[in-house]
């Protein structure tokens, strides 16, 4: 049976998660098929853990505040002739109890049981505490 797996991914020059899917609705940002999709140099490993229901939890200033489920890897190949690993993802952004992140390059693995849960039903509209706040609660453990 195979277990699932989610990625973690910093998502450059976004201030917001209305960021996020603005960019996500320009031509550049998706398929041919309309969806949003993030392209990457490196073909996931664990392409079957990550098919099999994974997401990509987006860090956006600092902390963890959204995901999206991934629908399929594209194979896509540049104008430079490089293979390349488009994560075709579900248009829908689910917001997450926020989690600060480090900065990290690329994208990690994230286990299940590390991955924040989704705010609860009528909670996804709220907005996320700021940075300096979410950093002093982690720091004193209430987060």
């Amino acid at each position: 049976m195979t277990s699932t797996v989610n990625l973690i991914k910093l998502s450059v020059g976004t201030d917001s998660v209305e960021g996020l899917a603005e960019w996500h609705a320009t031509k550049r940002a998706q398929t041919g098929d309309g969806l949003p999709r993030h392209v990457t140099r490196m073909w996931p490993k664990r392409e079957a853990e990550i098919l099999n229901g994974g997401s990509i939890f987006w860090v956006i200033k600092g902390a963890i505040q959204c995901r999206q489920r991934i629908l399929r890897l594209d194979e896509q190949i540049g104008s430079d002739g490089i293979r390349r690993c488009a994560i075709v993802l579900d248009p829908q952004l689910v917001r997450t109890q926020s989690s600060l992140r480090r900065p990290f390059q690329g994208w990690r693995y994230l286990t299940t049981q590390d991955a924040p849960p989704d705010l609860p039903e009528g909670r996804e509209n709220e907005e996320a505490l700021p940075v300096e706040l979410n950093q002093a609660l982690a720091e004193i453990g209430v987060l």
